[in-house]
C-alpha cells in the first residue's frame, strides 16, 4: 500500500457535464491507499441521475477498514498487516481475533480470547437432528446452508443478538466461527454415513478440525502436525478478500437487520456458486481431464488456442496483475506437505509438472497467467484426504471469520442503511393489459419486447415452439442495454488535478 498523502486527502469534487446541459458537482473520496472514489450518494435524490455499473466493477458498495488488496503489486494486507507475515508467524487465532475486533491480541488477551472462542465449538443437540433429515448422498455445501441458517432459530434477540449492542455484535463472532468447523465435520460425516465426533477443547482450530473430520470412535486418531499446519494456512489465507460475491452477499443481507447466521447462511450459499468457491475443486477435474503428464502439452496448446473452449483451471486472478500473494505461500506449503507425506498419487504428481511447464512458458507468464491459490490448494485438500466436494465448505470454514467480521463492521455503521441497487429498465412502457382470448399466436403486439431474443424459442400453451426471428425491430430485455453505447450523448467527467 502506498504512504497515504495528507495533502490528497483534501476536499475535492469533480465535474460531470449532462447532454442536457446541466454541470453537476460530486464530491471526490481517497481512501487510505490514495484511491480516488466519486461520491454518488446524493446524485439521485438531488439530480435524478444514477450510474451503470453491473457486478459493482467500478464501485464501492461499502467503506471498510478490515482488508486490502493491491493487485498491482500483489498485495494482501488484513487490517494493514501483509498476510506473508501473517501466515509464516502467526495463526488462526491471530487472524480471528484481528479481523473480528481489529488488532492483534497481546498474550493475555489471546489467552482470554482462545478461551472464549473454544466455548462455543458445541451446538445444541436439537442442530444435530436436522442431519439425519438429509439424504447419505447430500452435498455437504446443502446441509451448510441448512443448518447454518437453521441456528438463527437457536439465536435470535432472545438470545444475545442485538445489531446496537457491539458486545453482542462480538459474541455473534465468537459464535458464528466457533460452530462452523464443528456444523461443517458434522456435514462431511453425515455424507459418507460416519458417527458424528465431538469436538476438543484442547485442539486449535486446524486441529479440532481435522480430528473432526477424520476420527473414528473406534480407535484413536493421530494428528500430523504438518498435515495440520497446512490446512490451518489454507484457513489463514483465505479468512478475507474484500468485496467479493460472498461477502457482499453477507453485508447487503445484514443491512436488513437479518439474523447473523442466516447472514453467514447466504454467503454460503454464494461461495457454492461454481464461478466463486468452487474453483479449487474445478483445478482436480481439470487434472482427471489431463489424465496423464504425457497429455500436458495437448492441453497446454488447447489452452493457448481461442477456438478451443479448453482453459488451465487455477492459473491467473481477477484481482491481481501479478502472482496472488496467497498463492506463493500455498504453492512453497503445498510442496513441503506433498515431501512430508511421500505421497505416490499420479493427479498430484501431474499437477506439479503442470505448474512446472506453465510457469515456463512465455505464453503464460506474460499474460500473468501464474497459479493462483485455487491452484495449490486443491492439491493440498487432496493429498491431506479431503474430498472434492468438502473443498468449497472448508472454504466456507475460513471465510467465515471475514464474514462475520465484515457483518459486525457493517451492522455498527450509522447511520444504518438498508442495501437498495437501482436499475436501468430496459423493459415496455406502461400498456393496457391483453385477455387470454385475444392473445393470437400471430399477434405480436402483445409480445414484444417482453424478454424473448430473436433466435429464441419459447412456448405458446399448446405444446408447439416458436422461434422468434430477426425482424431488426426494436430490442428487447436486456441486449437493449448493449445497444446504448451507440445512441449515447456525450458525458464528460472532469477530474480535480492531483
Amino acid at each position: 500500500m502506498p504512504p497515504r498523502d495528507e495533502a490528497s486527502t483534501q476536499p475535492a469534487s469533480a465535474t460531470l457535464t449532462l447532454p442536457d446541459g446541466r454541470v453537476l458537482q460530486l464530491p471526490v473520496l481517497v481512501d487510505s491507499a490514495n484511491a480516488l472514489f466519486l461520491d454518488v450518494r446524493k446524485m439521485y435524490n438531488e439530480h435524478q441521475v444514477c450510474t451503470f455499473d453491473p457486478g459493482f466493477n467500478s464501485t464501492a458498495s461499502c467503506a471498510s477498514s478490515i482488508t486490502y488488496i493491491d493487485g498491482d503489486a500483489g498485495r494482501l494486507l488484513y487490517r494493514g498487516y501483509p498476510i506473508e507475515q501473517i501466515a509464516k508467524n502467526g495463526d488462526m487465532m491471530d487472524v480471528w481475533h484481528l479481523l473480528l475486533r481489529g488488532w492483534l491480541p497481546t498474550k493475555t488477551e489471546r489467552d482470554q480470547f482462545k478461551q472464549d472462542a473454544r466455548k462455543h465449538r458445541m451446538v445444541h443437540s436439537n442442530v444435530i437432528k436436522f442431519y439425519s433429515g438429509f439424504n447419505h448422498d447430500a452435498h455437504p455445501m446443502a446441509i451448510m446452508v441448512s443448518v447454518v441458517g437453521a441456528l438463527s432459530a437457536f439465536y435470535d434477540k432472545e438470545h444475545g443478538v442485538e445489531y446496537s449492542d457491539p458486545s453482542q455484535r462480538d459474541l455473534a463472532g465468537l459464535r458464528v466461527v466457533g460452530k462452523m468447523t464443528t456444523l461443517a465435520a458434522m456435514a462431511y460425516k453425515t455424507a459418507i454415513g460416519q458417527p458424528i465426533v465431538y469436538p476438543r477443547d484442547d485442539l486449535n482450530l486446524a486441529e479440532n478440525f481435522m480430528y473432526m473430520l477424520f476420527a473414528l470412535p473406534t480407535r484413536k486418531y493421530e494428528l500430523d502436525p504438518v498435515a495440520c499446519r497446512c490446512l490451518e494456512v489454507i484457513l489463514m489465507l483465505h479468512a478475507d478478500h474484500e468485496q467479493n460475491a460472498s461477502t457482499s452477499t453477507v453485508r447487503i443481507a445484514g443491512s436488513s437487520k437479518a439474523n447473523p447466521f442466516a447472514c453467514v447462511a447466504a454467503g454460503i450459499a454464494s461461495l457454492w456458486g461454481p464461478a466463486h468457491g468452487g474453483a479449487n475443486e474445478a483445478v482436480l477435474l481439470m487434472l482427471s481431464e489431463i489424465g496423464t503428464v504425457e497429455n500436458i502439452p495437448a492441453f497446454v496448446a488447447r489452452a493457448k488456442d481461442r477456438t478451443d473452449d479448453f482453459r488451465l483451471m487455477g492459473f491467473g486472478h481477477r484481482l491481481y496483475k501479478t502472482m496472488d500473494p496467497r498463492a506463493v505461500l500455498m504453492r512453497d506449503m503445498c510442496h513441503q506437505l506433498l515431501k512430508h507425506l511421500n505421497l505416490n498419487d499420479p493427479l498430484l504428481e501431474l499437477a506439479m509438472e503442470l505448474e512446472k511447464i506453465a510457469t515456463s512458458d512465455e505464453y503464460f507468464t506474460s499474460r500473468k497467467l501464474y497459479p493462483n491459490v485455487d491452484f495449490y490448494s486443491g492439491i493440498c485438500f487432496r493429498a491431506l484426504g479431503i474430498p472434492q466436494n468438502m473443498f468449497t465448505v472448508v472454504f466456507a470454514v475460513a471465510r467465515s471469520v471475514g464474514w462475520i467480521s465484515q457483518w459486525c463492521e457493517m451492522a455498527g455503521e450509522v447511520p444504518a442503511r438498508i442495501s437498495r441497487p437501482r436499475q436501468m429498465y430496459v423493459g415496455e412502457g406502461e400498456r393496457e393489459f391483453v385477455p387470454v382470448g385475444r392473445r393470437d399466436v400471430g399477434d405480436d403486439d402483445y409480445r414484444d419486447g417482453i424478454g424473448y431474443d430473436n433466435g429464441d424459442t419459447y412456448n405458446t400453451g399448446d405444446d408447439t415452439a416458436e422461434t422468434i426471428e430477426d425482424t431488426g425491430d426494436a430490442i428487447p430485455h436486456y441486449s437493449a442495454v448493449e445497444s446504448l453505447g451507440k445512441r449515447l450523448l456525450d458525458v464528460h467527467v472532469v477530474m480535480p488535478l492531483s
